[in-house]
């Protein structure tokens, strides 16, 4: 579990260099990829691909085939400018400079993109959560904390089971109403795993950054919610982050209602951390 709280503190530090302003030298790209700091597409230039920016701006005065993403930074359309695709910002404007007289040579699409705004909802909710049940998160938390290839493992079986389980009860034509039940439980069981989670991560980088003290459960829930969401927007990594939350989390959660004994002797095991402090959450 060391492994996963440095895994996220690195993508956490990559995450706030993005947000850093951006830098003052320019340079001109050719090819669609990934960037840090300003580029520019030189008129005439035509990049093939996928363009994505961090820590900096964009300026569009050649043309683009596919999607234009600045994370940190604005994106400029100079006139002449041509994107194929969609233009995404977050945490930056889209600007179009083009000669009012001039006709538009393409009719751009630009979205805004939601993602953190519903990254911050899901938090919310996981927090809520954390609130009502304290009991069960800090089970699954000691689940995790003490069985975590086990808490994959059954994450894992837990996703693959719920299409079939959907289809046996809509077979069964009486028991249709249960889907909502399963709908239900399995959204439920993903908000408590995260919360475990996040707890987890959360108290691992304030033991780092000081760790002669231990963080509040609330403190450690906060840091740790907020380190996995700047990996989740992280291009790529964040598709395997939500992946891995998703399959460790339901894991977790459903080991948290089974009884210990069922999991399996712990006899040597010993906790990687000190107990969370604050109010306190009995394990069992």
């Amino acid at each position: 579990m060391k492994r996963l709280v440095g895994f996220f503190a690195l993508v956490a530090a990559a995450f706030a260099v993005t947000m850093a302003p951006a830098s003052a030298s320019v340079r001109s790209v050719y090819h669609g990829g990934t960037y840090v700091g300003s580029v520019i597409v030189e008129p005439g230039q035509l990049v093939q691909g996928d363009l994505t920016v961090f820590a900096g701006d964009a300026t569009i005065e050649g043309a683009v085939e596919g999607d234009v993403t600045v994370i940190g930074g604005n994106v400029y359309e100079r006139p002449g400018a041509m994107i194929a695709g969609r233009v995404n910002t977050i945490g930056g404007d889209v600007a179009s400079m083009v000669v009012p007289w001039s006709p538009a040579p393409y009719a751009a699409t630009s979205t805004t993109d939601y993602r953190l705004l519903w990254r911050i909802l899901w938090n919310v909710v996981v927090v809520l959560l954390f609130l009502v049940f304290p009991l069960r998160t800090r089970m699954a938390l000691d689940r995790l904390e003490r069985h975590p290839g086990l808490s994959t493992g059954i994450g894992l079986l837990g996703w693959v089971a719920v299409l079939p389980l959907a289809i046996l009860l809509i077979c069964t034509i009486v028991l249709i109403p249960f889907l909502a039940v399963e709908f239900v439980a399995v959204v439920a069981a993903v908000f408590l795993g995260t919360a475990a989670l996040a707890l987890l991560v959360g108290r691992r980088l304030c033991e780092v950054i000081s760790p002669s003290t231990t963080p509040t459960p609330f403190v450690a829930l906060i840091v740790g919610l907020a380190l996995i969401t700047a990996a989740e927007l992280v291009p790529v990594i964040g598709t395997v982050v939500m992946v891995f939350v998703a399959l460790i989390g339901l894991g977790a959660a459903i080991l948290a209602f089974t009884g210990e004994t069922l999991i399996g002797p712990t006899a040597g095991v010993r906790n990687s951390g000190p107990p969370l402090s604050g109010p306190p959450m009995p394990a069992g």
